[in-house]
């Protein structure tokens, strides 16, 4: 059996653990990583320098994207697109309907099938949010992120002028998570239902007061929510913030029956040691829905919640029928 040819564009946390997870995934197999970096300083075979990837095109059924949302994949996505089928965790929930646009016109001009925002959240919890939805149509649905480290937030704070280094958790608002539980589905803004702390080493001589503004103010990520910002060494960030787990849920509470008299509950949680392993498994089995749906002669931008089930399996439709329904 033929392997599905997995190139990788970025070699960060959640690079590497692509890189591990093909391990797991015996229909897959690694063709190259791509990085701005100098490949012979990564400890990893099949590293290329990012600009040999237009010359690899036959070489690749699908490119997973790793590089972040706040500035890498608004270009890498679209640029991408016009040369191979992709896969990626894009995670600026606001500018979505945008980025899925300007990707889907390069995939759908190079014939190819590019799978955005597909994490676990935009991604698997995109997907809990349809499904509860449409099961109780009468209700709310909320939203939960951690407590954990955001990769996506923490590397828009490393980005910050005079930042050298920093992680970013979020925390939900147990008042907001109990209450909801509790089937009163309460209104709640977005600074009511989470909090943002962020640890930060900063460069020698940087503005402390300016680093703090620039995060807290930032929109898309910091502006909407009450925000910690905390100045550590870069040892301590080592030493008591070096993992990356998150987790977070997804709860629809809703009514059913005459007069409303039925009231349903749907939770949906995950509790993850390692983000960018959890991430990248997601990652590649959409991989493997991409390449399947553009043989079959299908293009464009895709969502999760475009994806027929079945496709992100390694398992054929007899052992799905047998061993899940």
């Amino acid at each position: 059996m033929s392997k599905i040819r997995i190139g990788i564009a970025g070699y960060g946390n959640l690079g590497k653990s692509v890189v591990l997870g093909i391990g797991q995934n015996r229909d897959m197999e690694l063709a190259g990583v791509f990085t701005r970096r100098d490949p012979s300083a990564l400890e990893c075979e099949k590293a290329y320098h990012i600009d040999r990837a237009k010359e690899m095109t036959d070489d690749i059924d699908v490119m997973i994207l790793c590089g972040g949302s706040m500035t890498d994949m608004p270009e890498q996505g679209p640029f991408f697109a016009g040369m191979f089928n992709t896969v990626d965790g894009y995670d600026t929930h606001a500018k979505i309907p945008e980025y899925f646009d300007a990707v889907n016109k390069r995939a759908l001009e190079s014939g190819k099938v590019c799978i955005v925002s597909s994490g676990w959240d935009p991604g698997m919890f995109s997907l809990n949010r349809l499904y509860a939805e449409v099961i109780l149509p009468v209700g709310k649905t909320y939203t939960f992120w951690g407590k954990g480290i955001s990769q996506g937030h923490s590397d828009a704070v490393r980005r910050v002028k005079g930042v050298k280094d920093a992680r970013q958790y979020t925390i939900p608002v147990e008042e907001a998570v109990q209450a909801v539980r509790r089937g009163e589905m309460p209104e709640l803004t977005t600074r009511e239902k989470h909090k943002r702390v962020c640890f930060v080493v900063a460069e020698d001589g940087a503005d402390r007061v300016q680093i703090e503004y620039d995060i807290k103010t930032m929109p898309d990520y910091f502006s909407d929510y009450d925000t910690e910002v905390h100045f550590i060494s870069e040892q301590e960030l080592k030493s008591e913030h070096g993992g990356l787990p998150h987790g977070g849920l997804v709860i629809r509470c809703g009514r059913t029956g005459k007069n409303g008299e039925h009231s349903h509950t749907i939770e949906y949680k995950i509790n993850l040691d390692s983000n960018p392993d959890f991430t990248a498994n997601i990652l590649l089995a959409c991989a493997r829905a991409a390449y399947r749906l553009n043989r079959e002669g299908i293009s464009g931008a895709k969502t999760v919640v475009d994806i027929p089930p079945a496709y992100l399996s390694e398992k054929t439709g007899e052992e799905i029928r047998r061993l899940f329904i």
